[in-house]
């Protein structure tokens, strides 16, 4: 089996729980704090493994602190990056969670995010048939090198989850990406904001009413932008999803709240590697919904192999 490619972060996340967040001048007190190995990226390859999926893991490790944290997490696990070591520093995560589960991120980016055009060579495109990436490597300023490479390499799927960083990577570069026809995936929120931005700055070109869309509407508008598949997550909701033959509806698992963090870096990491292994679109989603679910019922984005063991 050929691998697959994740491209993208691995930092430390920082996770605060808190009541609440506090508001400006506010004081609140943290109920307690530990640190993990983060990134979308990280996480997303995290969950390929636990599928026994072969992958590699191209992400750079910076100095610093956060730096000798990740290097030495990922060398107790075995993993190690064909990239060489940068100067810069490595930046990290800080998440807050409250007490309701949901998370907000503060993060501090560093040398992870930056991928040198040199960096690609040590790849050998042979040993790989698909292409993880993410927004926020995009949107820097040497997100164009990735594209690049994609560019070079048309034949390889490449699953792209832009998150909130859609909004925000340069619109030239995003419609180089788009042109490669990738799987995408995103949230409702992702999904319905963006069509809506570019049905309102459509609608004020042509001098025509705004209109608003639904959820099928917006994944459609996606679709007719990668001619690929869009698959949306909707949370507690489960998911939906489009592509050339079908689309609908793909129910979750009900699931006890801890915290968000990384449910939708699994989700799509389960995708990928139920797709790798040969399951139908609505199978590889039914699972990730299964997955998703359970790492919100975990303490940070990571799975232990106990309870993925659980889930099959």
């Amino acid at each position: 089996m050929k691998k697959v490619l994740v491209i993208g972060s691995t930092v430390v996340d920082v996770i605060i729980h808190v009541d609440q967040l506090p508001k400006t001048q506010e004081d609140v007190h943290v109920l307690h704090q530990h640190m993990s190995l983060g990134g979308c990226a990280y996480n997303t390859s995290d969950m390929i493994r636990h599928f026994q999926v072969p992958y590699i893991l191209f992400s750079p490790v910076g100095a610093g602190a956060y730096g000798d944290f990740v290097r030495a997490e990922l060398t107790r696990r075995g993993i190690a990056s064909p990239i060489p070591a940068p100067d810069q520093e490595n930046g990290c995560c800080y998440c807050f969670v409250e007490n309701g589960g949901e998370r907000t991120f503060i993060s501090y980016h560093g040398a992870e995010y930056l991928f040198q055009k040199e960096w690609f060579s040590a790849l050998d495109p042979e040993d790989i048939d698909c292409v993880y990436v993410c927004g926020l490597e995009i949107e820097e300023t040497t997100g164009p090198n990735i594209v690049s490479w994609l560019e070079e390499h048309p034949q390889l799927t490449v699953y792209f989850a832009p998150g909130p960083r859609i909004n925000l990577i340069a619109p030239e570069l995003l419609q180089r990406l788009f042109a490669l026809h990738p799987v995408l995936h995103l949230n409702e929120e992702e999904a319905c904001t963006y069509a809506q931005s570019c049905l309102q700055k459509s609608a004020q070109t042509t001098n025509a009413p705004d209109t608003s869309c639904s959820l099928e509407e917006a994944a459609a508008f996606l679709y007719h932008l990668t001619g690929n598949t869009v698959i949306v997550t909707l949370g507690e909701r489960g998911a939906y999803y489009l592509d050339s033959e079908e689309s609908g509806y793909v129910e979750s698992t009900a699931a006890v709240q801890i915290d968000t963090i990384g449910a939708g870096d699994s989700h799509i990491g389960a995708v990928i590697a139920g797709r790798k292994l040969g399951m139908n679109l609505h199978d590889a989603i039914l699972t990730a919904n299964k997955v998703a679910s359970k790492v919100v019922e975990t303490e940070g984005a990571l799975l232990p192999d106990e309870e993925f063991e659980k889930l099959l």
